[in-house]
């Protein structure tokens, strides 16, 4: 009985674990956004969602208004035409009702814009540098180490259990619960940095700093792409950003001191030369 249950909750977790994954990531036949790991993708869905009723109801409008044309006025139903060149009422209102939509629409989405925009109290600071065709990460608050991102080979993807083309070998560590301050910049050519579950789409400018921010609430690790058509290998320029506990965050700073350079830091070549 018990190794029956202990298959059974190893089957559970394994379910919960696929589901948590697909929910960061595209997922085949899906509909509708990815599902929201940060307070700023919420807003963006119910604005999203807000919007669509108002489409999807002017559209059934539409198109039940042309049926009833369609039905009630041909030549066949209606041998006489009306000779009616001008009706203010409602000339009046197909001007004001369309003005009335689009205050509704515009309302929320200012007040959206400006949540996005304007960058709170933060906590740490990330810096993203893209390049052709990877992304260099810079982390100013937390001794100030770099690495590079690459993209994994469908091979080694597969064999780590990563997404095809969206899984990397160094990837981005945030804490959960977090205000980050991302700052980006182009070390080439124009590249853009999103994040779908974030609700983050920020450009990466060469000789120009871009400042954006997000607050991951949910642990996990969460996939976007280069978001700008910056080379032949655009479509090989994943982003992986993995939320995870405040400890284990600061664990994995400490390694990375280790093992990652020191921005700034003289090559040992360099240093060589200058004895």
């Amino acid at each position: 009985m018990l190794r029956k249950f202990g298959a059974f909750a190893g089957l559970l977790a394994a379910g919960m674990l696929a589901c948590a994954s697909a929910a960061a990531q595209p997922v085949n036949w899906q509909l509708g956004l990815q599902q929201a790991a940060d307070d700023r993708m919420s807003r963006i869905i119910d604005l999203h969602n807000f919007v669509l009723v108002i489409i999807t109801l002017i559209s059934l409008f539409v198109l039940g208004l042309l049926t009833w044309i369609v039905l009630r006025y041909n030549a066949k139903a209606n041998p006489t035409p009306s000779a009616t060149t001008h009706n203010t009422t409602l000339e009046v209102l197909w001007t004001v009702v369309p003005v009335a939509i689009l205050v509704t629409i515009a309302i929320p989405s200012f007040r959206l814009l400006y949540y996005e925009d304007v960058i709170p109290q933060t906590d740490m600071t990330v810096k993203a540098i893209g390049k052709q065709w990877f992304w260099s990460y810079e982390y100013p608050d937390n001794g100030n180490f770099t690495f590079d991102s690459l993209g994994l080979s469908d091979r080694v993807a597969a064999t780590q259990m990563e997404p095809r083309l969206l899984g990397t070998n160094n990837h981005v560590f945030v804490p959960v619960n977090k205000t980050i301050k991302l700052i980006t910049t182009g070390a080439d050519v124009i590249h853009a940095w999103a994040i779908p579950a974030f609700g983050v789409k920020i450009d990466a400018v060469p000789g120009r700093i871009n400042a954006t921010w997000f607050r991951a609430t949910k642990e996990g690790k969460y996939y976007g792409e280069c978001s700008e058509l910056c080379g032949a290998r655009h479509a090989f320029m994943p982003i992986e950003v993995e939320v995870v506990s405040q400890e284990r965050f600061d664990q994995w700073v400490e390694e990375a001191k280790t093992k990652f350079a020191t921005v700034g830091a003289p090559t040992r070549f360099a240093a060589e030369q200058q004895q």
